[in-house]
């Protein structure tokens, strides 16, 4: 986990629920079959530059390619990207251990799809919260500048993983990182350093969000990519 997730909520719904200040160019409508390098909406904490520097931080729902691009890759195409970072190894992988502690984001999600594999046959699942809640994954963004663009800075993101607990557990074993309310201020805030305390706490929040969830199976239409709609997440009938 996590390689497929779904946002079938409208712009508004996001900028009302976290509490946005600024709102970016080109955001992608509702998806039910988003995968790696498709855009996605993502809520930062920017600190203000120039005249504004020392004022508090812009809360802002951007679009970011989904797949991290680190400031130091040559490319996209053939340089490293990844659309998972482990919570258990963020701080030390270099791909991940400057965006930890600058550039933290939340990532909105109605749900997301996982795979259970058994006897060799993978059944994919769609896994939500109660009620329609949404959920929120720990992620992280990077800018990237590209020197042959006109519009030179790309900004991708990546979900936050950990080893999945209850009944998660037995489709798959990792699962992204669930944000509680509690921690999700601390997590964005550009100020607060990536501390162990600060992981721990986002584990732990995670995982009781995770106690919650419920999940039932669905088609195989998901799998293909080109496959869009509110069919991909109903359940599938015995």
């Amino acid at each position: 986990m996590c390689g497929r997730f779904v946002v079938a909520g409208a712009t508004g719904d996001l900028v009302s629920l976290f509490d946005v200040d600024l709102v970016g160019d080109d955001l992608p409508g509702p998806n039910w079959n988003i995968a790696p390098t498709d855009p996605v909406a993502i809520v930062l904490d920017s600190i203000p530059k120039g005249p504004d520097a020392g004022a508090e931080p812009v809360r802002r729902l951007e679009a970011a390619r989904w797949g991290l691009v680190p400031s130091w890759a040559k490319d996209t195409k053939g340089g490293p990207t990844a659309i998972n970072a482990r919570i258990e190894t963020v701080t030390e992988k270099a791909h991940f251990k400057t965006a930890i502690h600058k550039r933290r984001a939340l990532v909105p999600a109605t749900g997301y799809y996982e795979w259970h594999t058994a006897d060799g046959v993978k059944t994919p699942h769609f896994i939500h919260l109660p009620d329609g809640e949404l959920m929120a994954f720990a992620g992280l963004y990077e800018w990237w500048r590209n020197p042959e663009a006109a519009d030179k800075w790309l900004l991708s993101t990546t979900i936050i993983t950990q080893a999945a607990t209850g009944e998660l557990a037995e489709i798959h074993d990792r699962m992204p990182v669930f944000l509680s309310p509690e921690i999700a201020e601390d997590w964005l805030d550009p100020h607060e350093p990536a501390s162990a305390e600060l992981l721990g706490a986002v584990s732990l929040g995670g995982i009781e969000l995770a106690d919650r969830a419920e999940f039932y199976r669905v088609g195989t239409a998901v799998g293909n990519v080109r496959n869009n709609g509110p069919e991909l997440i109903e359940p599938e009938v015995d």
